[in-house]
């Protein structure tokens, strides 16, 4: 049996990034080895690589990101900076579609409908906005060959700004989202 303590917020939001952080150290010295994290300007992924990857070191880190133009036409969110000290620590960058949005909400908007993924993200978001996201993280980074498929990894994510969700996944690509398993739910909002 696995008892775990669970972090419940008051609220969703940036205010929570330091706690999420807290337990992606935990994960680490509990020995996981594979960590996916969500950063739109690259700040908490920069804070994550700061703590978790050391010379040397064989975890695997990788910090996604909003694609270039998710914001507007040629637009890339993250930060150069952020980019560069994240990849000079050891982590891995990915900057890519987010699974449940783009095409499908485009038509969705575009026809007045909507669209299984849209049923999808819509439904992972009663378990919070961030949960939804370290599964789509989780999915993409496999699908970009940055994380094995069928491992534990530990995923972080957040509602607008920051982190405010921590959950521990068995990784699966997109073209198999059905294996893809929530194993633990560390942190996450209530409300």
């Amino acid at each position: 049996m696995i008892r775990r303590e669970v972090c419940y917020f008051k609220k969703p939001g940036p205010d929570n990034t330091g706690a999420c952080l807290d337990l992606l150290v935990k994960a680490k010295e509990e020995g996981y080895k594979h960590f996916v994290v969500a950063s739109t300007s690259g700040e908490s992924g920069t804070q994550a690589a700061r703590l978790l990857l050391s010379p040397g070191s064989d975890l695997n880190l990788v910090v996604v990101g909003h694609s270039v133009g998710f914001r507007g036409p040629n637009v890339d969110e993250f930060l150069p900076q952020h980019y560069e000290e994240i990849t000079r620590l050891g982590g891995k960058v990915f900057k890519g579609t987010i699974l449940t949005h783009s095409l499908e909400t485009s038509i969705a908007e575009m026809f007045k409908g909507s669209a299984p993924t849209l049923l999808i993200a819509n439904t992972l978001r009663r378990f919070g906005h961030g949960i939804k996201v370290c599964c789509e993280i989780v999915m993409e980074a496999v699908d970009a060959g940055l994380i094995p498929e069928g491992e534990e990894v530990v995923a972080a994510a957040g509602s607008a700004r920051g982190w405010d969700a921590v959950a521990i996944l068995r990784s699966a690509a997109s073209k198999r989202f059905l294996s893809l398993v929530v194993l633990e739910i560390w942190a996450k909002p209530r409300g």
